[in-house]
């Protein structure tokens, strides 16, 4: 059976994560995406690296696509795409302001083409302000939206560290552009209008800080307002970037919730570590009795823990609950929380979730066999769907491998192709 988004078209123009993980996006839901790269191949090919060209990252967030090998900065080329763009459905980019004008791949040149193209960008920080031309990137995007320093990380010289298990801004604007993309063709579908679509890396960054970064007057005048004042102070008299976390304080104190820091977040155990993930007075409970530490001063619904002394309390019962826990194995606690319901985790290696019970059961990883390297195995779609299929069973492409097949589709022949490789706008 064919997937929900079957038939649809997208010229994608990307590199790196967020518009290629966009693109993968709608592979899954059954698009025909052509991965657009210039000579040489886009930059992810060659990091990291195992043969020519190709490398982990490019196969996991390319995979599903068709490549197609075009010189944007050609003049033949530019007329070439203005010729094959009405067979397409959407047009994807990540680029700084000012680059798809160059190209002249922009909303405005290309609508002319195809009026009714969904057309999506992704740029570092919007279309507009006093940041709009800057170079953007994931790091940037998490210290300019505050993720980095709500991370809370310090390097081994006092440095600002970086979130890097994952690239939390790009992840989050390519879900996002993959999510717009189809909002726009049902409302083509239902009106007959293209349209132009937009998110950034600053736009993901805070829209993964919602709580954080909202203004709420009425608590953030006794919490946070206060947590900043001190940070300017300490700002001002020079403090370093590891002084300034330390007058911000943990999350929890800071909003007043230090008490629910007991049951949310990670404790060394015999043999590793274990996060426990209470979200309710109900799942706090079960882990009290799961510890067996049911005399908990902050069980009382009217514990406050931001005055002084029961932040101390909160403390004494934090030390408490790190001895016990270091009594047992990952696997014993898991069966003691289990059977109260509540919730709790192990810390996996992600090196290891390939190979997952849970991860294998779900169906979650594709088995795929890619025509220069062999067999492997990609994290597969992030839905499924009861009535059409998602995922893909094609690989990423080797670089140009398809660009002689999709001119010709779009009615460049044999002839012109020919031309177009000798005057070097394709390749």
């Amino acid at each position: 059976m064919p997937g929900p988004l079957d038939g649809i078209k997208v010229f994608e123009v990307s590199q790196i994560v967020a518009g290629p993980y966009c693109g993968v996006n709608l592979a899954d839901l059954g698009a025909d995406v052509i991965k657009v790269e210039p000579p040489g191949g886009e930059g992810s090919r060659q990091a990291g690296g195992f043969v020519p060209g190709e490398s982990k990252g490019f196969h996991s967030l390319n995979r599903g696509k068709r490549s197609l090998v075009v010189n944007l900065r050609s003049p033949d080329a530019q007329k070439m795409v203005h010729r094959i763009i009405p067979g397409f459905d959407v047009f994807l980019i990540n680029a700084r302001p000012g680059v798809p004008e160059r190209l002249r791949v922009d909303y405005e040149t290309l609508r002319q083409f195809r009026p009714d193209l969904i057309y999506f960008e992704n740029t570092g920080f919007g279309r507009g302000g006093p940041s709009e031309f800057r170079s953007g990137s994931d790091a940037v995007a998490q210290a300019y939206s505050g993720l980095l320093a709500g991370d809370g990380k310090v390097g081994e010289f006092g440095e600002p560290e970086i979130i890097t298990a994952t690239a939390p801004a790009d992840f989050q604007a390519g879900l996002a552009g993959a999510m717009a993309i189809s909002a726009a063709l049902f409302h083509r579908e239902r009106t007959g209008q293209g349209q132009f679509v937009e998110t950034s890396l600053l736009r993901a960054g805070i829209a993964l800080q919602g709580t954080r970064i909202a203004k709420l007057p009425a608590l953030d005048a006794q919490t946070t307002d206060v947590a900043l004042a001190r940070m300017r102070e300490v700002q001002a008299a020079g403090g370093s970037y590891r002084e300034l976390l330390e007058a911000r304080g943990n999350l929890f104190d800071v909003m007043g919730r230090a008490a629910a820091r007991l049951y949310y977040g990670g404790y060394a155990v015999k043999d590793g570590g274990v996060i426990l993930g209470a979200l309710t007075p109900l799942n706090r409970d079960q882990m009290r009795r799961a510890i067996g530490v049911e005399d908990d001063p902050t069980a009382d619904p009217e514990f406050d823990s931001i005055p002084a002394e029961n932040r101390k309390l909160v403390d004494e019962m934090l030390e408490r609950i790190r001895g016990i826990m270091m009594t047992k194995t990952m696997d014993e606690w898991i069966e003691i929380f289990d059977r109260e319901g509540a919730p709790i985790s192990k810390v996996n290696w992600p090196e290891d979730m390939a190979d997952d019970p849970q991860v294998e059961a779900m169906g979650y990883m594709l088995d795929l066999e890619h025509e220069l390297t062999g067999p492997e195995r990609m994290v597969g779609p992030i839905v499924s769907m009861s009535e059409t299929p998602t995922g893909t069973d094609r690989p990423s492409p080797p670089l140009g491998r398809h660009t002689d097949e999709v001119l010709r589709e779009h009615g460049i022949d044999d002839a012109e192709i020919a031309r177009l490789r000798e005057v070097g706008a394709i390749a």
